[in-house]
């Protein structure tokens, strides 16, 4: 069912589409229906492609305090749905291998969750794109292309070591040898009833 190069290949096919053609706006929260399993992924990617393309916003020179204001609020929504959606991958894995009766309970527990994984490879997807753009802009100073193309094997590296890690993982989870849980997030500056700035003041925080 998890295969890195599967995530990897879609990760970097929908940055470049998406970069050509901007995409629908994205779902408010995770889905409830089944959905198939790169779906799943391709939501999640979706989350951290929006949220890249807020936080350049909110340092545009010039903005105007109400638009960071506004932007604030976009950020903190995007990052909620998209550690829900990380989740959602974690709590769709479980639900494939429970009917197997894994992953086994007594295995050792692996630190990070695939959902996790995922979530950081969709991160090195933009960078690498970001990057490999920075690489070639021709109206750049002088160094900015090398100094980019340096970086650019780096997260390059860092992603195939991230990608092979998660396969990895995902054998020992078949093989009973390792297993993970869903680790909850808990974001309480969105959760009105958790943040003292919003309920102190009796007002919530504008949803949409």
């Amino acid at each position: 069912m998890l295969s890195a190069q599967a995530i990897v290949s879609l990760h970097d096919q929908l940055t470049g589409d998406w970069h050509i053609q901007p995409p629908l706006p994205s779902p408010a929260a995770p889905p409830e229906a089944p959905t198939p399993w790169l779906d799943r992924v391709a939501l999640q990617h979706r989350a951290n492609f929006d949220l890249w393309h807020i936080e350049d916003e909110a340092r545009a020179p010039g903005a105007t305090d109400a638009s960071l204001a506004d932007v604030k609020r976009r950020i903190d929504r995007t990052n909620q749905l998209r550690n829900d959606l990380a989740e959602e991958l974690d709590r769709e894995l479980l639900g494939w291998l429970a009917p197997q009766q894994l992953p086994s309970p007594g295995a050792p527990l692996h630190s990070e969750s695939p959902g996790l994984m995922i979530d950081r490879l969709s991160i090195l997807a933009l960078k690498i794109f970001h990057t490999r753009e920075e690489a070639q802009r021709t109206n750049a100073p002088d160094g900015h292309g090398a100094r980019n193309l340096a970086r650019l094997a780096i997260l390059e590296e860092q992603r195939s070591d991230l990608a092979a890690c998660l396969d990895i993982l995902w054998r020992e989870v078949l093989a009973g040898a390792r297993r993970f849980k869903i680790y909850r997030q808990f974001k309480m500056y969105n959760d009105p009833t958790l943040n003292p700035a919003i309920y102190r003041s009796g007002q919530q925080e504008p949803t949409h």
